[in-house]
């Protein structure tokens, strides 16, 4: 008897804080393509954002939890804890391949990084290893859109797939810069996340 192989979305990024943004896009990924529920990893030290990262991977990691903490379909991983130089999108999905054997991962991202997605570390092995849902939240033409996925399908052997979620004009920067100018955050962030941001005084003024 075949067992049913399971189907999971991973989000990463540094969640530097995690918002509500990231939240309704991991509901829709989980949603829209029936996933058996969304790994919310945040990056240990990714190498695009060398040096621009403001809390720690403890905290980031902390305020992810507290975030999906009344979701069951939202996980956190702590994967890229590890202290090494950086970490690279297609090692991680590599090694949980390899680890878990009988699931299929869904790498979600913004429709927008799929322009710069040639320039990241061993692009095909990533696509060797989990299909891409790409989220068209910036407002990207359709046309422009359908041609990179049948750029990267041809060049890189990708499967990727359109995903339709609300266009939430939320940042971590915005908030860090509200927080930093004594503005509110609230529904920027859940609750817990908002209420742990000032009192570990996260982003204030130096």
């Amino acid at each position: 008897m075949e067992l049913t192989r399971k189907k999971v979305g991973i989000l990463g990024g540094t969640f530097d804080p995690i918002h509500t943004g990231h939240l309704i896009l991991a509901e829709a990924a989980y949603e829209s393509f029936s996933l058996d529920y969304v790994l919310i990893m945040p990056n240990g030290n990714p190498p695009h954002k060398a040096g621009q990262v403001n809390a720690t991977m403890e905290q980031r990691t902390r305020m992810v939890e507290l975030a999906v903490a009344d979701n069951p379909h939202l996980k956190v991983s702590d994967f890229e804890k590890t202290p090494q130089d950086y970490h690279y999108t297609y090692e991680t999905l590599e090694f949980l391949k390899k680890e878990h054997p009988d699931t299929d991962y869904y790498f979600i991202l913004g429709a927008d990084s799929l322009v710069h997605f040639h320039t990241w570390m061993e692009p095909r092995r990533i696509c060797e290893a989990c299909s891409i849902l790409a989220a068209t939240r910036d407002h990207m033409e359709s046309e422009e859109l359908t041609a990179r996925i049948q750029e990267l399908s041809r060049v890189f052997g990708a499967h990727i797939y359109p995903m339709e979620t609300p266009n939430i004009d939320i940042s971590s920067n915005m908030i860090r810069e509200r927080v930093r100018t004594g503005r509110s955050i609230r529904y920027y962030v859940p609750e817990a996340v908002e209420e742990y941001i000032y009192k570990k005084g996260l982003y204030c003024p130096a």
